[in-house]
């Protein structure tokens, strides 16, 4: 087992005094008994709504709507978490499993499950079973791999990011360290979910708005997660014990991840805290075996024998890795002689309780105790409530460091000094709470412009709390949020997809003023300049200088010019103020020549070059001009585009077609009642066959935003079907 030890303590809530399951019963009684306490309602949207008894029931019910949708998301989320992805990639993807085995074996999840609270060990169970009870039901579903589901499984899929933190360990260099001798070949396994080619960054934007800068006087919320498309379905689950969660749920979890309940509203962005450390390990090989050095002692290596199997021309072969662990975590590669072992949140259970308990809160003070959990890890959080409250949470989970140290580098394992000493207190975080600016905004850029001149100052944390530089998309929304008044949800909608694109303005200038400069004496450069001019910056479908922009912007960045290691905004300030106009003007021509190689014209429509495309149900999308799609007027967060649509060509494309993204978003407003509009990036279903498919796909392009209904009242007037699991439709 690694030795990272954490603060411990008992979390108590009321919420939580869960009726035990009864395990006097066998499987299948227990099946029918959480089926006939479980009433699933489909709205006009496909939307489930899932009413049980326990949160027990909800849960199986929840995890049996989301097989009817999404299996096959289902089984591969956790087909990648518990590392068995080779068993269907091949041998490539061995490296990805022992990252998963060196965290946690599956003995280690068994028994971190067995230890679990018994309220979290009834609700594993009911996921197991709901996923169980939809196999057996479905004898039609080919599962891939994963016949059954065990209720230790999700001990490895805890916190709800895409990847999360496991994801920042290299499987390359896991291949190099242990015996790997081809290891540059192994490919990048995002997750067992994606495997995108697209430059999009993975991020999100997360809005609160407080009662004086909205007409009713009430706190909104936005949820914006920028996503890979589908990879995250919309629920609401509701029990009598107290829960009533509405909003997105990643494949296979049994908690909505980001969304609301009648009292308070949540949204999750990508965090820059830095929560992972490298500790180079001195190794000392004697007769007791391998020891490593600490201090004036020498320490034995954890080791375990991890065996790993991989499908291959002979349908199935299997290898043997002893793994290694010091205290600090596991032995993740090394740096010369020295042996690097990775540091980072590994408390899966605790992390699920936090999960859970998030979405059951019904006030600011409820929720800052289940925030003292501190297991978030990757994420921050912006948080608005029915008392008016807005909140942000910079990060959760924070260990303390010797700021002697520059932790941004391999720390000498060796030197005790360097461990973490516990985490820091959550009052010490970086926290907002309703700052007279009366908004609060994160695209994952920095914090110290969260709330405007209300906002964190940096000399008041440690460097480490914070490594975001600004980004376009921040740009954007201080703008918008600091003149923003009269806020409604229709009115939020409008602000969240505000067409304006800052980083286009900026590359734009740059290279307008080297063509001024520099004239050239070319009628298609002539027209493409004048486009450029008279552009307002901002994207639609129907924006020939968009397309323009873009095809420059790929030019940009295919050229070899942009001096490494700077991020987008730096990026566009080389491109625009930095570069020779020579430079700017030769890769214009370029680009111009590529898009009328590609469209026939420089004067191409957006929308004939941004498309939505979604021909199945696959994780992988493989895109087809020829095959119907539709036009998008949205463009990459990169740009500064607060509604998100990061693309990616297919293998013999010449459009580009969306993969990630706004993907699940909805507008909140907190009142005596609960109001929310919510978006779905195609459909709630995964089945071709299914209305539910594609009935949001033009919406979506549209911008025309569903009601959602969260009271019963309102989910009946709108039901489509009625059923408890295991009916037949």
């Amino acid at each position: 087992m690694i030795r990272i030890t954490f603060i411990l303590f008992v979390f108590l809530i009321s919420g939580c005094s869960i009726q035990p399951v009864n395990n006097s019963l066998s499987e299948s009684e227990r099946w029918n008994r959480h089926a006939s306490n479980t009433e699933i309602i489909r709205d006009d949207f496909g939307v489930p709504h899932i009413y049980g008894k326990t949160d027990a029931d909800a849960v199986f019910g929840l995890l049996y709507a989301q097989c009817e949708d999404d299996f096959n998301r289902v089984e591969q989320n956790y087909i990648w978490a518990t590392g068995r992805l080779a068993e269907l990639e091949g041998e490539n993807a061995i490296y990805s499993d022992l990252r998963a085995k060196l965290f946690m074996t599956q003995k280690e999840a068994e028994i971190k499950y067995q230890n679990s609270p018994q309220w979290l060990k009834d609700l594993c169970l009911a996921f197991a079973d709901g996923i169980n009870f939809y196999l057996a039901k479905h004898p039609e579903v080919k599962p891939k791999l994963l016949t059954r589901f065990e209720p230790w499984m999700p001990m490895y899929f805890s916190e709800g990011s895409i990847g999360g933190d496991i994801e920042k360990v290299s499987t390359r260099k896991l291949g190099e360290f242990y015996g790997r001798s081809n290891a540059n070949m192994i490919p990048k396994i995002m997750t067992g979910s994606i495997l995108l080619k697209d430059n999009e960054p993975r991020g999100s934007n997360g809005f609160a708005v407080s009662g004086k800068l909205t007409e009713s006087g009430n706190a909104m919320l936005l949820i914006n997660p920028h996503t890979s498309f589908f990879f995250r379905g919309e629920v609401h689950v509701q029990s009598e014990q107290g829960l009533n969660a509405y909003g997105a749920v990643t494949w296979g979890q049994f908690f909505v991840y980001q969304g609301f309940n009648e009292k308070t509203g949540w949204m999750h962005t990508t965090s820059d805290v830095d929560i992972i450390d490298e500790f180079e390990e001195t190794i000392v090989r004697n007769k007791k075996g391998i020891n490593y050095k600490y201090g004036n002692e020498l320490r034995p290596l954890d080791s375990v024998e991890v065996v790993l199997k991989y499908k291959n021309a002979n349908n199935s072969g299997s290898k043997k890795i002893m793994a290694y662990r010091t205290h600090h975590g596991p032995v993740t590669h090394a740096t010369g002689n020295k042996w690097v072992s990775t540091a980072m949140m590994w408390d899966p259970a605790k992390a699920l309780q936090q999960s859970f308990l998030r979405t059951k809160n019904s006030n600011q003070k409820e929720f800052d105790k289940m925030m003292d959990i501190r297991t978030n890890s990757s994420n921050n959080t912006v948080y608005a409530d029915a008392d008016g409250n807005i909140a942000y949470y910079h990060g959760n989970f924070i260990p303390k460091r010797d700021p002697v140290f520059d932790y941004k580098k391999p720390m000498d394992g060796s030197n005790p000094d360097t461990d973490w000493k516990g985490l820091h207190d959550l009052k010490d975080n970086i926290f907002l709470l309703n700052p007279a600016s009366g908004w609060i905004q994160n695209c994952n850029s920095t914090p110290f412009t969260s709330a405007g001149t209300s906002s964190p100052k940096p000399e008041n944390y440690p460097a480490y709390m914070s490594y975001s530089p600004e980004n376009y998309r921040g740009v954007h929304a201080i703008s918008l949020l600091s003149k923003a008044k009269n806020l409604t949800i229709d009115k939020m909608i409008d602000l969240a997809y505000d067409p304006y694109l800052p980083g286009a303005e900026e590359l734009i200038r740059g290279l307008i003023q080297a063509y001024d400069s520099h004239p050239v004496n070319n009628e298609e450069m002539k027209t493409s300049i004048n486009l450029l001019k008279n552009w307002d910056f901002k994207v639609s479908s129907n924006s020939k200088a968009m397309t323009i922009s873009q095809f420059y912007l790929n030019s940009y960045n295919k050229s070899g010019k942009i001096p490494a290691s700077m991020h987008f905004m730096e990026k566009i300030n080389y491109m625009s103020s930095k570069s020779p106009a020579k430079e700017r003007l030769e890769i214009f021509a370029n680009s111009l020549a590529d898009l009328k190689r590609d469209f026939g014209s420089v004067e191409t429509a957006w929308g004939e070059f941004n498309r939505y495309q979604r021909i199945n149900g696959d994780i992988n999308q493989n895109f087809n001009d020829a095959l119907p799609s539709i036009p998008i007027g949205m463009a990459s967060g990169e740009w500064g585009a607060l509604a998100s649509f990061g693309t990616r060509k297919g293998s013999d494309t010449k459009r580009q077609y969306g993969v990630a993204g706004n993907s699940f978003v909805a507008v909140v407003e907190f009142g005596e009642k609960v109001q929310a509009k919510s978006m779905l990036a195609g459909g709630q279903s995964a089945d071709p066959k299914s209305v539910h498919f594609d009935d949001q796909m033009q919406r979506y392009a549209d911008r025309k935003f569903k009601t959602v209904a969260f009271y019963r009242e309102d989910v009946l007037k709108r039901a489509e079907s009625r059923y408890h699991p295991g009916d037949k439709k």
